[in-house]
């Protein structure tokens, strides 16, 4: 849709940013995260999570699952919002943990790196309530077969 004054792609663009927060939430996994996704524009997501108790290990910190999941959605969701017909799937990603992730608030910020079509690239951080980066991923990400408009939760 293009409207009379030509910001028909960035409303293209908004709407697919909103409906893949909406699948954000819609996905089962997520009723086990307090977490919300934030896309701010093309390239960009952001994920605010809480770590409590029930996401450590015995040693008492965040066990890796929490840092992958994060990572990798915020990767994911970055590089799909450089893809508006298709749901991407994650090929590889790689972890570099860097210190221990206690309670409290947390962000998992990503961002689109290179490739639009066939193989996607994106990378991520995770901060701790201090601002500080606790750990960073590197992904890579191919179209499905999957259209979004087909998948529960993505509501343009």
């Amino acid at each position: 849709m293009t409207l009379p004054d030509g910001r028909g792609a960035a409303v293209g663009a908004s709407a697919h940013h909103r409906a893949l927060e909406a699948l954000y939430a819609a996905a089962p996994i997520n009723r086990l995260f307090d977490s919300t996704l934030e896309i701010s524009g093309p390239g960009e997501a952001r994920i605010r999570f809480t770590v409590d108790e029930r996401y450590f290990h015995a040693a008492g910190a965040a066990h890796g699952t929490a840092y992958f999941k994060m990572l990798d959605d915020a990767a994911f969701y970055a590089a799909n919002t450089l893809v508006s017909d298709r749901f991407l799937l994650t090929t590889q990603f790689n972890l570099l943990f860097t210190r221990p992730l206690a309670r409290g608030p947390a962000v998992a910020e990503g961002r689109w790196i290179s490739g639009q079509r066939r193989m996607l690239i994106a990378d991520a951080r995770l901060l701790d309530e201090s601002g500080e980066e606790v750990a960073r991923g590197t992904g890579t990400f191919m179209r499905s077969r999957m259209s979004l408009a087909s998948l529960p939760g993505y509501r343009v």
